[in-house]
């Protein structure tokens, strides 16, 4: 299948950006009314097993920063096979599993998620820069660095 046919809507310049290369993205999701309830220690390390499983599937997790009331990641996701929209909805019914054994009850999650291509180092720094800060800007602690919901599961390089 050629690729105009495989990604019809697809601008023609992106067909040329995105020739051979892994789609990367910039991934936000959010709770169901924006809750407070991901910034535990157990959702955390359920999240960091998940993304670990996913080179399994060729899908790499680079920086994330999980806040109280939404996630944002950084995913490489492979040429073929799992689509990103079917992974997150896989990542969200994982975390959602873990919150229910947690007796935090249901809706957890807002529908779907934001996501961006990202075509370039800078924008991959300019955006962890800025999300990184979230914890800062929330009142959540002094300094970004010391957020403990945040890391890097696989270095991504471009």
């Amino acid at each position: 299948m050629n690729q105009s046919n495989q990604y019809p809507r697809r601008p023609t310049r992106l067909r040329h950006l995105h020739q051979g290369l892994s789609p990367f993205y910039f991934i936000t999701f959010n709770t169901y009314d924006r809750r407070n309830i991901l910034n535990e220690l157990f959702m955390h390390d359920v999240f960091i097993e998940f993304c670990r499983k996913g080179m399994e599937r060729n899908v790499c997790v680079g920086k994330y920063i999980i806040m109280p009331d939404h996630v944002h990641l950084f995913v490489r996701m492979p040429m073929c096979g799992i689509r990103l929209q079917g992974w997150i909805q896989s990542l969200k019914s994982v975390l959602g599993k873990t919150l229910l054994k947690n007796n935090i009850v249901k809706p957890h999650w807002q529908e779907g998620f934001f996501d961006h291509a990202l075509r370039s180092r800078e924008s991959y720094s300019e955006k962890w820069i800025y999300v990184q800060n979230n914890p800062v800007r929330a009142g959540l602690c002094n300094r970004a660095e010391d957020w403990p919901f945040q890391g890097e599961i696989f270095p991504i390089r471009f």
